[in-house]
């Protein structure tokens, strides 16, 4: 009889779940130890399934004594006990290497450092309308684990991250996309950007000649890194000036025009439901995949043209006496926000603030000089954005809840204004992540 566990499961989240059901339903011996409190809804599910476990802190004997660990990506490598656990020779993974043992199909997998979301949500749009037979996974919607658990899709559009980059050591895509690198998430990489560059272009492991890598070609780091990688896959770039190339995606005379070697069709960027120049992008990145796939140009042009963007990016709340409210809670980093600023065309009451992971403000300046009146810190530690922004903007107050920030906010704008909800920052000072930050903003919007 087993006296140790196939697996030990770190962190009781969406993916930490979704890997402890389905390690049971493959006949392993689970554990899922949490160093905090688990969440109601998942303690149903570990109960449900009888699975055992602990929260509020690890007990580390049984973790030490187990055949495999799956961390979750919220748990910095830097954690002395995982790099114990390495020491020792367990194997730990992440819940996305974990399920991908278990099932045949073929993944996209979308990663980046801004846009993930979008295009991810765009790809399965186009790939649900063509007729697949297609799952959702990843940093969106149900963890990869638990589609496999409980579903059989022959395709799988993936939303990666770093973190999940990190523990993956066999996974394959079939279809890389890599939308861009800019600098995000430096304190877990130890503030050296070249292990974050390193750790994105990890998307790109175990493909072979058969296989995409879809990726932006006007990326100055994306074009550094290639003339210093051999790079298997079959390359697809897209991008302003990449209208000739096959395959690839790129704009000709304001349209653009997607390439999958064989053929070619085009699309005018008014057609497009995601406007702005980020989202042109977002929208060849996923308009090539499907072309790729030789999905119907028809249907990949309908499905461009009726996407239903995500909340919380750029997304519209309310006009309240001229004010237009914007919650774009999903800007986590400075390039995100710097997409939002630029997008703006009216004078912005900005609100930022949150967990700075290590941010240069410099890029936002010219921007925030342009268009920003004023500004309304929404976080506990303010410093770094009023030593950035003091003396570009007259005006920069600290708040401390959505309601205060959305209230302050409204007292400095005038008719004809945006406030532009858009952090730059982690929100876990205040908040639970980044939807209940968009979630409160817009009530407080409502309040008003």
């Amino acid at each position: 009889m087993k006296t140790t566990d196939d697996i030990v499961v770190l962190g009781a989240g969406e993916s930490g779940t979704g890997a402890a059901v389905l390690a049971k339903k493959k006949g392993l011996k689970v554990f899922v130890s949490d160093k905090g409190k688990i969440n109601e809804k998942y303690r149903r599910v570990l109960t449900q399934f009888d699975i055992d476990f602990e929260e509020n802190g690890h007990t580390f004997p049984r973790i030490f004594s187990a055949q495999k660990v799956v961390k979750s990506p919220g748990i910095p490598d830097t954690v002395p006990f995982i790099q114990q656990l390495h020491e020792k020779g367990i194997p730990v993974i992440s819940e996305i290497e974990f399920a991908a043992a278990y099932t045949r199909a073929k993944k996209i997998a979308i990663t980046g450092s801004n846009g993930k979301t979008t295009t991810t949500l765009l790809t399965y749009h186009i790939l649900k309308k063509a007729g697949m037979n297609v799952g959702l996974a990843g940093n969106v919607g149900k963890s990869f684990a638990w589609q496999v658990a409980f579903h059989d899709f022959d395709w799988y559009v993936l939303e990666i991250s770093s973190f999940q980059l990190d523990g993956m050591v066999r996974f394959k895509a079939d279809i890389a996309i890599l939308l861009n690198i800019t600098p995000d998430h430096l304190d877990r990489y130890n503030n050296d950007f070249q292990q974050y560059v390193d750790s994105k272009f990890r998307i790109l492991q175990n493909q072979t000649a058969d296989d995409y890598f879809i990726y932006w070609d006007d990326d100055p780091v994306i074009k550094k890194e290639l003339k210093k990688r051999k790079i298997t896959a079959v390359r697809v770039p897209f991008g302003e000036h990449c209208a000739e190339s096959n395959p690839g995606a790129g704009i000709i005379n304001k349209k653009i025009r997607f390439n999958n070697g064989k053929n070619s069709f085009d699309m005018t960027l008014e057609q497009l439901a995601l406007q702005g120049k980020h989202n042109t992008y977002n929208s060849m990145a996923s308009g090539v995949a499907a072309h790729l796939m030789e999905i119907r140009k028809e249907t990949i042009k309908q499905s461009l043209s009726d996407f239903q963007n995500i909340a919380h990016r750029l997304e519209y709340v309310a006009s309240v006496h001229g004010i237009t409210f914007i919650n774009d809670s999903k800007a986590t980093n400075v390039n995100s926000t710097w997409y939002a600023l630029e997008y703006m065309e009216k004078p912005v009451i900005w609100i930022v603030g949150g967990v700075d992971k290590g941010n240069d403000y410099d890029l936002l300046k010219p921007l925030v000089a342009e268009k920003v009146k004023g500004i309304v810190c929404l976080g506990l530690d303010n410093r770094r954005i009023h030593q950035a922004f003091e003396g570009l903007v007259d005006t920069i107050i600290d708040t401390e809840s959505a309601r205060e920030a959305v209230a302050t906010a409204y007292y400095l704008a005038k008719k004809g204004d945006v406030v532009l909800l858009s952090p730059a920052c982690a929100s876990f000072d205040l908040f639970e992540n980044y939807e209940d930050r968009g979630n409160q903003f817009k009530a407080a919007v409502n309040e008003l």
